[in-house]
């Protein structure tokens, strides 16, 4: 009898520190991942703007969240496989229709996963999206087949590229800007990847955002709508610069006449828009 116990007592033990082990392993691998490192950032590219900031914690929190979820079910699954294996013995197990505790909790649970991811995803959009009265500057972005234009609202003055030859979107550091997006044809997307954000581009409809650049560099930006033939040709640069080397290139585009702007994206060289 007493060694019948003492067996019973190594067993559940030997369950005990299995399942501690699985999830330890779990939350070392999951923690010891530093956020400065493409490891860390699991992917995406180092944010370039302020609010790419909270993209990035959320992006790493969901994992965070997903790992934990997912050592906590191969711990179990380990667990029940380890510590109920059939023996050699062993007659089958016992038989039951259902088990109440057990599908209350698996029930449960997604719903809290799912209702906390919610709460956060909304909360984070609705401050990426908030529009405040502290901008700077305002850049209108136009997408059109298959060029973007940029307008320099404050300075009436525009940059456009082709298809050939990219457009690059010039803004300057540490100063927050407006993005107004129009399209005159066809849906498409602005997306600097570096930024951590996208948007649609729609027909009809202005859509709109604010960031502050707040690290200098040339990055890539690209439509992220399949919008048509020469959509994998839609590509532009982001060029973030200091607030001087910003002023001297929009003295350079007006320096070339590009003044005004282009609300539909084409330039008008014999008084119809091409």
């Amino acid at each position: 009898m007493g060694s019948t116990s003492s067996s019973s007592t190594g067993s559940r033990r030997r369950r005990t520190l299995v399942l501690t082990l699985v999830l330890g392993a779990t939350l070392l691998a999951v923690s010891s991942c530093s956020a400065d490192t493409e490891l860390g950032r699991l992917g995406v590219p180092s944010p370039v703007s302020v609010e790419g900031d909270a993209t990035l914690a959320f992006w790493q929190d969901s994992w965070i969240a997903a790992w934990i979820v997912g050592g906590i079910v191969w711990g179990l699954m380990f667990f029940a496989m380890i510590a109920f294996r059939r023996r050699p013995g062993d007659g089958l197990p016992k038989q039951m229709k259902y088990n109440l505790p057990i599908e209350i909790l698996y029930t449960v649970t997604p719903i809290m996963v799912v209702a906390v991811m919610f709460t956060f995803t909304a909360r984070n959009t609705e401050d990426l999206t908030r529009l405040t009265n502290d901008t700077q500057h305002t850049v209108g972005v136009v997408g059109s087949k298959w060029v973007w234009t940029f307008n320099y609202v404050q300075e009436n003055t525009y940059d456009i590229g082709t298809p050939d030859s990219p457009a690059t979107l010039w803004l300057p550091v540490n100063e927050k800007v407006r993005f107004q997006l129009t399209s005159p044809d066809v849906i498409h997307d602005f997306w600097v990847p570096a930024f951590l954000f996208k948007m649609d581009v729609i027909p009809g409809r202005l859509n709109q955002f604010e960031l502050t650049p707040n690290v200098t560099g040339t990055f890539v930006g690209k439509c992220a709508e399949l919008c048509g033939t020469d959509h994998s040709r839609m590509l532009f640069n982001v060029k973030i610069v200091s607030v001087a080397e910003y002023q001297a290139h929009i003295a350079s585009l007006k320096a070339r006449g590009q003044i005004g702007q282009l609300d539909t994206g084409r330039v008008v060289t014999t008084g119809v828009e091409q």
